[in-house]
């Protein structure tokens, strides 16, 4: 049987590695029990699955998945974090051959053992967007998951089109499937305690790629352009990537039947698809 980390344990295992948490890194470790469980089930981790991690490190999420029988690749970027982690595990009645380990930056990855088809991490909050969009795009196999956010980062990813905080995450994110926020997290449950709060965000991949690869990095182009300047009407906004005037760009979004006069927040993946498209 698989045992979880408690508080004291945490503790004194990072005082041994003389690891203190750093905000450089967006470390805040998880020291209770019942919240990596929560996490773990709203994730619907199964005993078959194969699961991904990002900066699993001291391990306490990592044993909550392992506790399931489902096999979990961690990557870790701290090398002492990712050095002790199977020890750890081993200690807690991991069983051989549940838990590889990447010691590697998560922005960097290009290979994941095993091919894993479940994310699940409490990822640094500096970083998180980066890496979700990344491990969306690098690896296809990925099909669901759940992750820890900075609340205000989880309600973009899963805000809807005319929503206040919706911007380029949210539609870059929508380019691959369903997010949606599935639960709060206490401040409480970390340490160090952060000064910001968190949620729980789920996603589902969609079943069929919403197009080419090309197409991919032309619509993220023009998301990018349409909300680095969102307060001004398409026609401005994208006139420098479809064609270089207002007139132009308004000839490109009337063929991809979207008004001149919209603003990006008004758009939804399909529609920025449909720009992309009506350039080419």
């Amino acid at each position: 049987m698989v045992t979880l980390l408690g508080p004291t344990e945490i503790r004194s295992l990072a005082a041994s590695l003389d690891v203190t948490p750093t905000k450089k890194l967006g470390q805040n470790f998880v020291v209770d029990a019942n919240t990596v469980r929560k996490i773990v089930s709203v994730a619907g981790v199964q005993a078959t699955d194969r699961v991904v991690e990002v900066g699993p490190g001291l391990g306490s999420l990592t044993l909550a998945i392992l506790e399931t029988g489902a096999s979990v690749t961690a990557v870790e970027i701290d090398h002492r974090l990712a050095e002790r982690l199977p020890t750890t595990a081993a200690e807690h009645g991991v069983p051989d051959g549940a838990l590889t380990v990447v010691d590697a930056d998560a922005l960097r990855v290009t290979e994941l053992p095993g091919d894993p088809t479940v994310l699940v991490a409490n990822l640094p909050y500096n970083v998180s967007v980066p890496v979700l969009l990344h491990f969306m795009e690098t690896f296809p196999f990925l099909d669901r998951g759940v992750v820890m956010v900075q609340a205000e980062v989880g309600e973009r990813l899963a805000a809807p089109p005319g929503s206040k905080v919706y911007g380029a995450p949210s539609a870059k994110a929508a380019w691959y499937g369903r997010w949606r926020l599935a639960g709060v997290v206490s401040r409480q449950v970390f340490w160090p305690v952060p000064n910001v709060d968190s949620v729980l965000v789920g996603f589902q991949r969609d079943a069929e790629p919403r197009g080419t690869e090309d197409e991919r990095r032309a619509t993220f182009q023009i998301i990018d352009a349409a909300f680095q300047q969102r307060r001004k009407m398409l026609r401005q906004a994208l006139a420098g990537v479809l064609g270089g005037t207002a007139a132009g760009a308004s000839e490109i979004l009337e063929a991809a039947g979207v008004k001149p006069t919209a603003r990006g927040e008004e758009l939804g993946i399909d529609d920025f698809v449909r720009i992309a498209r009506a350039i080419r």
